[in-house]
């Protein structure tokens, strides 16, 4: 099977880098002529009052903030890491979706606890169901991620701008990986006017990364072949995640070789032949909340699993979505997690 090519993938970095250059330094401009740690202690940089027009791209569209935002909306999970390590989650008025407590310590819960709770009301697929209506009574100047039946050009019509992570636009992010936290940190970070917070935190990110690469280097231990699934718990699609996700830039750090990598999507269906056929020695299996003993049945039932090298030898992990997927700070925790289980000087065997 066929890996990514490194040097590609530095080449695309360097550019991206030269890039988010150049568009700084264009906001800059308009600017001037119009388990992680705790949270910042409140106190907005000194930009907070001085930038009161910034202009961005998101999943291909531009978005124009006037001010900086005071009334936020939550549809989506996926901010909440960047909120509380930038200390504005104070900033937001309500949320919706699913929340589950085992992604945040004891302060980012005591501040989401804080956030009154719209709904959590999701259809079979797991997509949010909210209306309009709900949203806009919020009077939000910023909604954070979007969902089926409420998406950008709604909210623009109303005069709301909208944000979504990168890696959940519908076209993905280019070359999924750990940079794509750093930099949306330091985003945040312009749309808040918390720009030197925003550094901090992308620099305790980057060194957490990096520790987890030098551990794994300085074993020299053998790359072992991995896959990370998305079962359908009771029946049904196995996804599988291939080199658009950030599922394989996690791996590859970890010291592991996603066996999908050669496929060119996000995530995908696979079949039971399929997977049997790339044996993994090592399964990392999400899900979105519940417990995951029937993640785990979910792939060790299905038939013929037990001749899959993961299952034969135990070495399997369950863990919730957003340690995976998308790039935020708390897939960088699940980097972590993974290296614990499957990298230099982990158990045998961990599956539950």
């Amino acid at each position: 099977m066929n890996t990514p090519r490194p040097a590609r993938r530095a080449d695309r970095r360097a550019d991206r880098r030269r890039t988010g250059t150049v568009l700084a330094a264009a906001c800059a401009l308009l600017a001037a002529g119009c388990g992680s740690g705790g949270p910042a202690d409140g106190t907005a940089d000194a930009t907070t009052s001085s930038r009161p027009h910034l202009e961005l791209v998101n999943c291909g569209q531009p978005v124009v903030l006037d001010a900086v935002p005071e009334r936020v909306v939550l549809l989506k999970s996926a901010a909440v890491p960047y909120l509380h390590e930038l200390g504005v989650m104070d900033r937001v008025v309500a949320r919706a979706g699913q929340y589950p407590r085992e992604y945040y310590d004891a302060r980012t819960l005591s501040e989401l606890d804080a956030v009154p709770l719209l709904t959590d009301r999701t259809d079979t697929s797991g997509h949010l169901q909210i209306s309009r209506e709900v949203v806009l009574a919020q009077r939000p100047d910023l909604v954070l991620g979007e969902v089926d039946n409420l998406d950008r050009s709604s909210l623009a019509a109303s005069g709301i701008a909208l944000l979504e992570e990168p890696a959940l636009c519908e076209t993905g992010a280019a070359d999924p990986g750990f940079e794509d936290v750093y930099e949306q940190v330091e985003l945040y970070g312009r749309v808040f006017g918390r720009e030197e917070r925003a550094a901090e935190v992308a620099a305790g990110l980057r060194e957490r990364v990096e520790a987890v690469r030098e551990r794994v280097a300085a074993a020299g231990a053998p790359v072992r072949t991995a896959a990370v699934l998305y079962p359908t718990v009771g029946g049904g699609v196995t996804y599988a995640y291939g080199a658009g996700s950030t599922a394989t830039p996690q791996l590859e750090a970890a010291g592991l070789r996603n066996v999908f990598a050669d496929v060119d999507q996000r995530v995908f269906e696979v079949t039971r032949e399929e997977l049997l056929a790339r044996d993994p020695e090592v399964l990392v299996l999400l899900h979105g909340d519940g417990e995951p003993g029937p993640v785990l049945e979910a792939v060790t039932g299905l038939p013929g699993a037990e001749g899959m090298r993961a299952v034969r030898e135990g070495n399997v992990l369950v863990q919730l979505f957003n340690f995976t997927e998308p790039a935020t700070p708390l897939a960088v925790t699940g980097l972590e997690r993974v290296a614990d289980a499957f990298g230099p000087g982990a158990p045998a065997a961990v599956a539950p």
